[in-house]
């Protein structure tokens, strides 16, 4: 195996010179640079990233935690800080918890164990443990999804974007709306969409049956069940529209009422929220809401970048968002 020693032989400078070219770090002539690189080439060296990591304290990974690795959002966002950390000599090493809270605080540890420079969390729950754990292993920390205490955070605006949604259905005469959620462990999707959607209802003067309102757990199953027992619960009177808090579990809820006979969106109008490609491709199409996924990505690890370079303040920020409007309203 070639070393950096018989690089530095080849070309006939020292190990140094060697070294400041691959890391492009110092002068050294444009022909030097050259015959090294040539040499690089022709004998197919690469450089230990261990060795370098011993060297400068830095092993040049970030570490990424995921929810679920099967979801668009998931993808969108980790292509966003691919392209990012690429650019700036990192790479991913990528961790999917299966929407298992205690999996969040073992990526970490396994993480930290890992030496990576830092970690994005797309985070999914708030917790003493996970907050308690992200503070002991000292490392830049990004939050992505969740405000975490002390921690910098990148936040959708998901309080807002349900009350826009639910308006929107109001002002288009669907006045009966149920709603399908997630756990409210999970304070953004959980929490503050069903709070959005709850208070849009009251400041209009609306009442909703307790009976319309049902969870899912993410999944295109849990929506099609959560459908189900709405329209197998309702006392009487079915809802005119149903807002869902993903689109997965959207298009769950249009097979179920598909597959009972009900016209989307005559008989009932469905919103989800996520702009996912099926919910371009579904008939009807899918009304949606755009968080900018990929965008998000870029500003976590572009801030995350910022935290290793040089220690920063926890921040907050709020990604905005567009409402998509499609047939299936």
């Amino acid at each position: 195996m070639t070393t950096i020693n018989d690089i530095a032989k080849m070309a006939n400078v020292s190990r140094t010179t060697v070294s400041r070219v691959l890391n492009n770090n110092g002068y050294v002539s444009e022909d030097v640079r050259k015959r090294i690189m040539q040499i690089v080439e022709e004998t197919g060296y690469i450089p230990s990233l261990s060795a370098k990591s011993l060297r400068t304290k830095k092993s040049g990974v970030i570490g990424v935690i995921i929810p679920r690795i099967d979801t668009e959002t998931a993808s969108r966002v980790v292509s966003g800080i691919n392209e990012v950390v690429a650019k700036g000599n990192f790479q991913i090493l990528l961790t999917d918890t299966e929407l298992d809270k205690q999996k969040e605080i073992e990526y970490i540890r396994l993480l930290q164990s890992r030496h990576v420079d830092g970690i994005i969390l797309l985070a999914t729950n708030v917790n003493d443990q996970l907050i308690a754990t992200i503070k002991d292993v000292e490392l830049p920390f990004i939050s992505l999804g969740q405000d975490l205490p002390g921690v910098t955070s990148i936040l959708y605006d998901d309080y807002h974007a349900s009350v826009d949604v639910t308006n929107m259905l109001l002002s288009k005469g669907y006045e009966k709306v149920a709603f399908i959620g997630v756990s409210e462990e999970d304070p953004s999707v959980g929490r503050l969409r069903k709070k959005g959607y709850v208070d849009a209802m009251a400041s209009r003067g609306y009442n909703f049956d307790e009976s319309w309102i049902e969870t899912g757990d993410f999944s295109i199953e849990s929506g099609y069940e959560a459908m189900k027992k709405i329209i197998k619960n309702s006392r009487g009177e079915l809802p005119s529209a149903v807002f869902v808090v993903t689109d997965r579990m959207a298009i769950g809820a249009m097979e179920y009422l598909r597959e009972q006979g009900y016209r989307i969106p005559e008989d009932m109008a469905v919103v989800g929220i996520g702009a996912s490609t099926m919910s371009r491709y579904v008939t009807p199409s899918l009304t949606t809401v755009d968080y900018f996924n990929k965008e998000a990505g870029h500003r976590a690890a572009e801030l995350l970048i910022q935290q290793i370079k040089q220690k920063k303040e926890a921040e907050k920020f709020v990604q905005t968002y567009r409402l998509i409007k499609r047939d299936s309203v």
